[in-house]
């Protein structure tokens, strides 16, 4: 007998999910490991990944993970886990292979969120021929893509006044500076300014919009040139969402210096520097030392 694949676990996942409200992830591993693979060996059962992890809950989660993609599954709030409308109509199939699951509408607009080509992986056509390095490539792609992915949607869950600080905090991590958070309201179309320099001599602008579809258009471009005063020529106008093609025209033709951030592009940058997100698991991958052979 073997592990099952992480895609293996999708039926199962739903099937523990129908007979409950709601579940936190781990027990939801765990309840899916003692229903349907308890007739496993002891050793499959306590297989650890390089890492330490359980090999068999780990993809479990992954599989859980991946429903999610699909909205068979959904997170009502943080470390919770419910069927939704959509799983409970393909359990009556009892049916749902990763081709699928692939195929599926949701689950390819999810994925399009992250627009970056080269982190499509999909460890299961990984050719065979791949080297270990190969492995570790792929599989490492393949996991920020789901955090970044994560990151979008609780992006677009969290209070629009707390996503403005959000943007603050990483353009300062990107060394831009201490920042002024605006009021609430009354801002006049600016959100936060940072400071360039210690003295505050050369101020950036910024606008968040944290939209779920729809898309920026060129009267909110219009409207964040308006707003900023005379002392600026420079501003950043970020979204969750994406640019119209007008909006892009208005801030690339205007006499200011506007950066346009969409989405995608934000969740690029919250991950390289670390913001919303931490390090869960440090990997070391060693080499012979052919140095240490050497004889004197």
């Amino acid at each position: 007998m073997e592990l099952p694949k992480y895609h293996e676990t999708f039926i199962p996942v739903l099937n523990i999910l129908n007979k409950e409200k709601s579940l936190k992830s781990s027990e939801l591993a765990f309840k899916v490991r003692d229903k349907y693979y308890s007739n496993l060996s002891e050793e499959l059962l306590e297989q650890k990944t390089s890492s330490g992890a359980n090999v068999l809950l780990d993809r479990i989660l992954w599989g859980k993970s991946y429903l999610k993609m699909g909205k068979f599954v959904s997170y009502p709030k943080r470390g919770i886990v419910q069927i939704t409308e959509k799983g409970k109509k393909r359990l009556k199939i009892q049916s749902l292979s990763l081709k699928e699951l692939q195929n599926d509408i949701d689950f390819i607009n999810y994925r399009n969120s992250i627009k970056k080509e080269n982190l499509k992986i999909d460890l299961e056509k990984i050719k065979d021929d791949a080297s270990p390095q190969d492995l570790i490539d792929s599989g490492f792609k393949s996991i920020e893509q789901e955090v970044k992915t994560n990151l979008l949607d609780k992006l677009k869950e969290i209070n629009p006044y707390y996503f403005e600080k959000v943007i603050l905090i990483l353009l300062k991590n990107m060394g831009y500076g201490d920042f002024i958070e605006t009021k609430k309201s009354n801002d006049g179309g600016i959100d936060g300014i940072i400071n360039e320099d210690k003295l505050g001599l050369e101020k950036i602008y910024t606008q968040a919009k944290r939209y779920d579809e729809a898309k920026v258009r060129e009267k909110d471009i219009r409207n964040f040139i308006g707003a900023m005063s005379g002392d600026t020529r420079k501003g950043v106008f970020i979204t969750t969402s994406t640019f119209d093609d007008s909006a892009i025209k208005k801030a690339r033709e205007a006499h200011h210096t506007i950066i346009l951030i969409d989405g995608s592009k934000l969740v690029d940058l919250m991950h390289q520097y670390n913001v919303g997100i931490q390090v869960k698991t440090t990997y070391e991958v060693k080499e012979l030392d052919n140095d240490f052979f050497e004889e004197e």
